[in-house]
């Protein structure tokens, strides 16, 4: 299969046609290179924020509401893009407002198959800005999606630097990490939680993120990251487990080959065999007895 891993940069956007020609370019510029899953940021959805007016999208808690009423709409054109172009896609994720989790929004990224059907996936953990200033909350539980391309799951952002969260995924044989960093800390913070991810239970992760700046919003005002895909570094992997990457806040697409048996193999024989041998940790993993060396 081959894989697309975004770089995208948010726009004003002066009405829905505007944003529905944009998306369609991008997935089209995906599918035209052969790939067949994209994987879009997240919080790219915050410039349909625009289309409510700059006031609004540089309004926190208004520009919440703005994207959240929209997702239907934005959901119906990617289903659609996905069945025109036979391809899967995760949308860049947005606070969503949904009744039968509470008052507050939650952060979801929405994943659509070449049929049109759709599944979602929410944040699971909150990062402080998420926390303290837009009190968007963790959402639904982890979801394995069971796919023509194999078993995919998705971690959020800051979710991919929790191994907990990953091993409840083990069996995935894809990662999908959508990103929105600030600064460079934030970007690689992410990334090395991605190849760590990777490492770990033996698959491929694949991390999009923001970039540029975007003046109509305190929320995604500075955006830094690029594009990478990422597997163990093991047999039949790159050395450096880098299968591909993008360059630092350029916008794009960053492609990357991938044959699903690669995964099954170092599962299987890998050089170390990180993702059966964890359960190995059990009971080595109390808090370490203090010892004075003095």
């Amino acid at each position: 299969m081959k894989l697309a891993a975004a770089a995208y940069k948010m726009d004003f956007l002066d009405n829905w046609e505007a944003y529905a020609a944009k998306l369609t370019e991008w997935v089209g510029e995906a599918a035209g290179q052969g790939a067949d899953l994209l994987v879009f940021p997240e919080y790219g959805a915050m410039e349909l924020a625009t289309l409510a007016g700059r006031d609004v999208a540089l309004d926190l808690e208004a520009s919440l509401h703005a994207v959240s009423e929209v997702i239907p709409q934005v959901d119906a054109l990617h289903s659609e893009l996905a069945k025109t172009y036979d391809v899967h896609i995760l949308a860049a994720s947005a606070p969503v407002f949904d009744a039968g989790i509470g008052p507050r929004p939650v952060n979801r990224a929405r994943f659509f198959a070449p049929s049109g059907a759709m599944g979602h996936q929410d944040k699971q953990i909150m990062t402080r800005f998420e926390r303290e200033e837009w009190d968007v909350v963790g959402g639904g539980p982890l979801t394995l999606f069971d796919t023509a391309l194999g078993k995919i799951g998705i971690l959020i952002c800051y979710d991919s630097e929790y191994p907990l969260l990953a091993r409840a995924l083990s069996e995935a044989d894809l990662i999908l990490v959508p990103s929105c960093t600030e600064a460079a800390h934030g970007y690689h913070r992410v990334r090395i939680g991605a190849m760590a991810r990777a490492l770990e239970q033996q698959c491929v992760t694949v991390m999009a993120s923001t970039v540029g700046t975007c003046d109509w919003s305190e929320a995604v005002d500075t955006n830094s990251g690029m594009g990478g895909v990422f597997g163990p570094p093991d047999t039949g992997f790159p050395a450096s487990g880098v299968l591909a990457e993008g360059t630092m806040n350029r916008p794009g697409w960053t492609y990357a080959e991938l044959d699903l048996d690669a995964v099954a193999r170092v599962r299987k024989d890998g050089v170390v065999l990180n993702r059966t041998h964890w359960d190995e940790q059990a009971g080595r993993d109390r808090p370490a007895v203090l010892r004075s060396l003095s």
